[in-house]
């Protein structure tokens, strides 16, 4: 058995400790349990359902850095109690961490920075297979290069890159989300699917090439406003999604396979848009067989700005009444070889995932497969028969 995974303030809070205004979800025990928004303060955790039963609805008040600076709420734990009970061993009788997201749909952008977008063109030439890879990288890189942060994605320059692209037989479907006009956008999970630190988190059992995609999330009310940031994993099968593209929601949307949390930090006086935008995202992974994985990401390397791709997911063609989030994409593509030479780099059971950025703390999950995590039993139904029952509708 692994052992088991601890969640404490020192591994899990930012840098700056509770500084920063930091909201999530938890499930609150009682005589009718259920989830409720949370607010972290230096002297406890306090159940925000009364000022607003969803956090999607929290997130729609207006002027609610206003509201959350007034005392709020019923204290449930203190921020060490409520971390204790919420890794891989919980007491129901306590409160536990959720994903910080209820009601607002979860969305994804792909191919947002260079060398994952050649990652993604390599998946695709391989075929799903991670022994291919390597010779396939070498030969893309011989004509590409892996330098193509400069590029402004639908640039002229870009549209001659594409021209020379296509000449040399090397024009992929991920280069023209990539450096193209349109950015991909994808729907990662289904409403209230999401895991939060300390949970599960799956990987689809017909695997046998995948990895983590550490990645910062913008939270967005429905009118657009960006309201703050966490952190994700958007966990990626690449042998599925290299076979077809057309497999993408198979490589991405299993049972826990879209991590968020710990917490959402909100812009305020100490943190704005401009600390996402620099911001480094750090991944270790640590297996049962000794193997440790390490890497980061530069939000300053991403080829668009974030406020570009939320234009790109809301907008007069698309709304969102609940909100969203949306995940930013990742510089990290995995390719240090595991095992044996040439096979790249893959998950095995029971890997400790640590993703983790100053600003906004760590999230930290094990891998499972998808058949054996936790089944995602609580839908939307059940959510709106919860807060009938406790009396917040």
């Amino acid at each position: 058995m692994p052992s088991p995974l601890m969640l404490t303030p020192e591994n899990t809070l930012p840098a700056d400790g509770l500084q920063g205004t930091l909201i999530g979800r938890a499930w609150i025990p009682g005589e009718i349990p259920g989830p409720s928004p949370v607010l972290l303060r230096e002297d406890g955790v306090y159940d925000l359902a009364e000022l607003a039963p969803t956090l999607a609805g929290l997130l729609e008040l207006p002027a609610l850095l206003d509201h959350l600076r007034e005392p709020q709420g019923r204290r449930i734990a203190s921020v060490a109690e409520l971390l204790g009970n919420s890794g891989s061993v919980r007491n129901p009788a306590l409160p536990s961490l959720l994903a910080p997201a209820d009601l607002q749909v979860i969305k994804a952008a792909g191919v947002t920075f260079a060398a994952s977008m050649l990652e993604r063109v390599i998946e695709e030439r391989a075929g799903g297979d991670p022994h291919a890879a390597e010779a396939i990288r070498e030969q893309v890189r011989a004509v590409i290069g892996d330098n193509l942060a400069s590029i402004e994605p639908g640039s002229d320059n870009a549209l001659r890159l594409k021209a020379l692209l296509v000449e040399q037989g090397l024009w992929s479907q991920y280069l023209e989300v990539g450096i193209g006009p349109d950015a991909e956008i994808f729907t990662k999970a289904p409403v209230l699917a999401a895991v939060g630190s300390g949970a599960e988190i799956g990987i689809h059992p017909g695997s046998a090439w995948n990895n983590p995609e550490p990645e910062v999330v913008l939270v967005v009310n429905s009118r657009g406003v960006v309201l703050g940031a966490t952190l994700g994993n958007d966990v990626n099968l690449r042998d599925f999604e290299g076979r077809s593209a057309l497999l993408l929601s198979k490589a991405k949307d299993n049972n826990g396979s879209c991590a968020i949390g710990p917490f959402i930090r909100l812009f305020d006086e100490g943190f704005n848009l401009d600390d996402v935008r620099q911001c480094v995202v750090e991944l270790r992974v640590e297996g049962e067989d000794g193997f440790v994985l390490g890497g980061s990401s530069s939000m300053a390397q991403i080829s668009r700005d974030p406020l570009d791709l939320v234009a790109q997911t809301l907008n007069r063609n698309h709304q969102y009444p609940d909100g969203f989030l949306l995940f930013l994409g990742t510089l990290f593509a995995p390719t240090a070889d595991r095992e044996q030479p040439g096979g790249g780099f893959t998950h095995k059971l029971h890997d400790r995932v640590s993703i983790s950025s100053a600003k906004l703390g760590a999230l930290h999950n094990r891998v499972n497969h998808s058949d054996a995590v936790a089944p995602w039993t609580f839908g939307l139904l059940d959510l709106l028969n919860n807060l009938s029952a406790r009396r917040l509708l």
